[in-house]
Order: C-alpha cells, then sequence, then structure tokens
C-alpha cells in the first residue's frame, strides 16, 4: 500500500468514527436548554442564492419547536376541519423528509380556536431514552416510543388536574433525572408537578400560582439543583426532586408578558429584565437591579429571550430593536434597528454559534452576526421561511429554530423546513 493511499485510509477512518462535534437539538432551546449551538464546520457567510433546503415537510398550526434526535425530527400541529379538529405528533426522517409516523388524536377545542391564527400545540416536545414526551393544547400528555410512535402512557391533564386549554399547558416539558417536570398551572396546588418519567405517576406537585408562557429551566447554584420558573406570581426555585422552596420573590406581572425563559451565566439568573445574583454556598439570590418595581421596567422583551454572554446582555426587544446591556448593572450599552423590522411583535431568536450568533427573525430571515459591547456587526442574511401568522397587522414566525447535524429546522404554520449550514457539502 503506498503512502497516499495509507493516508487516504487513514482519513476516512477517522471522518467514520468521529462525529465531527455534531449533536441533535432533543428539547426547547437545545441539548442545554441554553440556545447554544456548539457545532463547527457551519457556514460563516451564506449563498447569495439563499441556503439550500434539503427538505420541506407540510403541516398544520403550532408554535413548538422542531426537535431533532436519533435521525429523527418531530414536531407537534393541529389539523382544523370544523366542527372536528385533531392535534398530531409528527416524525420524519431527518435526511429525506419522508414522514416516519403520524399519533394523532381528536380534540374539543372551543370555537375561537377554529381560527388557525390561535391553533395548535404550545409546547415543544422532550426526548430522552428512546421516548419522546409531548403537551398538547388542551392537556393532552403523552409518552410515546420515539422510533415507532406507540404510546407508552397518557395522562389528561385538564380532567386529572383542571388544567385550562391553551393557557395553562404552554411552557414546554423537562427532564430531571427519572423525573418529567411540567409547569402547568393545575389545581390544587399544582402548578408545577413531577411525574416518574417511565409510567406517568405523580411524584410531586407545588405552588398555586397563573399561568405564564415562561418555559422553566435547572441550573446548578449555591451547591444544589434548582428548579427556576417564573409565574404571573413571581418568580421560584424548587428542589427539583422534591418540589421545596429554595427562594421566592414575589413580582407580579401579566400573563402575555411573560414568554422568556430563565437565562442564566455565573451565578446570574436573567428573568425578563430582572437580573437576580444568586448565592454560590446557598440556594438563595438577591436582585441585582432594577431597583424600580414597575412591570415596565423588568420586562426586556415579550416575544423571545435574551442572550447573556460574559458581562453583556444582548436582547430583541418587542419593537423590533437589538440592545446591549452591561450584566452587573441593566445600563444600555447600545441598541439598534437593523435586525428585524419595527413594530410590536417583533421577535429574534438568538443562537451562539462560534465566534458569532445566529439569529432567527420574525420575518423568517437568518442572520450570522457578532455581537459585543462594541456594537452590531451583521456578516450574512438570508430569508429562510415566509411568516404565516397574523399579529398586530402583520405577518410574522415566532417557534424559534432547533440547530442539529449542521442544518437549521424551522416551521411556521403551513411547512416546515431543513435548510443545510454545513460549511462543507
Amino acid at each position: 500500500m503506498n503512502t497516499r493511499h495509507s493516508i487516504l485510509v487513514l482519513l476516512c477512518g477517522m471522518l467514520l468514527s468521529s462525529p465531527l462535534d455534531a449533536e441533535d437539538w432533543p428539547q426547547f432551546r437545545g441539548p442545554n436548554r441554553d440556545a447554544v449551538w456548539n457545532e463547527s464546520g457551519t457556514l460563516q457567510v451564506f449563498p447569495s442564492e439563499g441556503l439550500n433546503v434539503r427538505w420541506r415537510a407540510t403541516i398544520g398550526p403550532g408554535f413548538s419547536s422542531p426537535v431533532v434526535a436519533q435521525g429523527r425530527v418531530y414536531i407537534t400541529d393541529c389539523r382544523l376541519d370544523k366542527p372536528t379538529a385533531e392535534e398530531r405528533v409528527l416524525c420524519f426522517d431527518e435526511k429525506s423528509g419522508q414522514l416516519l409516523w403520524n399519533h394523532h388524536y381528536s380534540v374539543a377545542y372551543p370555537e375561537w380556536a377554529f381560527d388557525p391564527n390561535g391553533a395548535g400545540p404550545r409546547a415543544t416536545p422532550i426526548v430522552q431514552d428512546g421516548r419522546i414526551y409531548t403537551l398538547g393544547a388542551m392537556g393532552h400528555l403523552f409518552c410515546l416510543d420515539a422510533a415507532s410512535g406507540k404510546m407508552d402512557w397518557e395522562k389528561d391533564l385538564a380532567r386529572d388536574y383542571g388544567v385550562k386549554e391553551f393557557t395553562g399547558i404552554t411552557a414546554s416539558p423537562l427532564i430531571e433525572n427519572d423525573l418529567l417536570i411540567l409547569y402547568m398551572c393545575g389545581k390544587p396546588d399544582a402548578c408545577v408537578v413531577a411525574f416518574q418519567k417511565n409510567t406517568g405517576q405523580e411524584v410531586w406537585r407545588a405552588l398555586d400560582d397563573a399561568f405564564s408562557y415562561s418555559s422553566p429551566l435547572i441550573l446548578t447554584a449555591g451547591g444544589t439543583r434548582q428548579l427556576v420558573l417564573w409565574t404571573q406570581d413571581g418568580v421560584t426555585s424548587l428542589h427539583p426532586g422534591t418540589g421545596k422552596i429554595h427562594w421566592r420573590e414575589e413580582f407580579r406581572t401579566p400573563g402575555d408578558q411573560i414568554v422568556s425563559s430563565p437565562v442564566f451565566l455565573n451565578n446570574r439568573l436573567l428573568i425578563g429584565g430582572l437580573m437576580f445574583k444568586l448565592d454560590d454556598k446557598e440556594p438563595s439570590a438577591s436582585i441585582l437591579w432594577p431597583e424600580l418595581k414597575p412591570v415596565a421596567k423588568r420586562i426586556l422583551c415579550d416575544t423571545c429571550t435574551a442572550l447573556l454572554q460574559g458581562d453583556y446582555i444582548y436582547s430583541g426587544k418587542s419593537s423590533g430593536a437589538l440592545i446591549c446591556l452591561e450584566a452587573n448593572t441593566g445600563r444600555e450599552i447600545w441598541s439598534t434597528n437593523a435586525v428585524t423590522a419595527a413594530g410590536h411583535g417583533a421577535s429574534m431568536h438568538l443562537t451562539p454559534n462560534g465566534d458569532s450568533v445566529l439569529i432567527f427573525t420574525d420575518e423568517g430571515h437568518l442572520i450570522r452576526a457578532r455581537l459585543s459591547p462594541k456594537g452590531y456587526e451583521e456578516m450574512t442574511r438570508s430569508h429562510l421561511i415566509k411568516p404565516t401568522y397574523s399579529f398586530g397587522g402583520r405577518l410574522v414566525v415566532w417557534p424559534p429554530p432547533a440547530y442539529a447535524n449542521r442544518h437549521i429546522f424551522v416551521r411556521n404554520d403551513l411547512e416546515m423546513i431543513c435548510a443545510s449550514l454545513a460549511a462543507d457539502p
């Protein structure tokens, strides 16, 4: 065997045996629930003709994001044929977009929900250990075999916990050890409920708060795991294994303004526009800023979640601006209107990737930009998907994308798209 052939064989073996740092996106906001995409080898400048769309799949209305695991892509949606409706869990082949299975079930939507602008599941599914857990807009909770769609167990949360349709079950579920944890605002005292993930048996319940659209986060601080959630009544830290309260800050806020998820880095916890400092020795917290109590001073955006990087915060505003704040003080460093069109309902989902940030906007654009205290530097931009949801006299697309295996997966109310972000096909 000559030297050149030996090198080729060695390189091929390395490529076949190495995952090339590719990773799945099995839950809301990614593997670590922080919206960070760690893959390398991704496009730094998008083609002038647009991204290479690998496949498109026809779907129905919904606000859930796609999730990607083990070569499959999952999405939840609904089909409306008044007076009947059904919700679906759809599983597609990641490479081809072929539909592999469809779990569907009838739902008794109220009259107003037959408007496509209000229909469909809100919560993003979660995949772990060969199972997918999904939550419908009417309170149908399913544990399905991720490969076949066969049902392992189910629960009717509206019946069993008095959960209100469309509003009480908007947060995306999470998993901690053997527990599936839902922020669902059931009764009595079942705002948060932990189920045994393999059987659906209730393990604990906690709080009697009112719903919000914010999905909870589990973090480690003060030497312990903390489940942090933001409700209309306040911010609460619970022990994820027992539901016991670690600490709580009263913070009355209208539910439709509570959309962003908690963001945590270096013992700083950002809740909307309210910054906490978590103690490093015990599970407790203190407010860093702002000192003013009005809600308007404590909401950065009611359509998307901020990015906390180092000592700075980057956040979209519902007006369409992108701002940079000093993390320790909340002082504004800069603001730009260069990302998306001005107008109420604007959103931008920020996903760090390498030394820059991918930004998916309400207009269906994907942008790669460098964000720093010095300002906003746009590197490239491409239109990816049509906005279809009518809000405030304009069309928007709100669900965050999923990033996996050098591809982006996005949805609107008509289709889901898989597009390549690989630098070297």
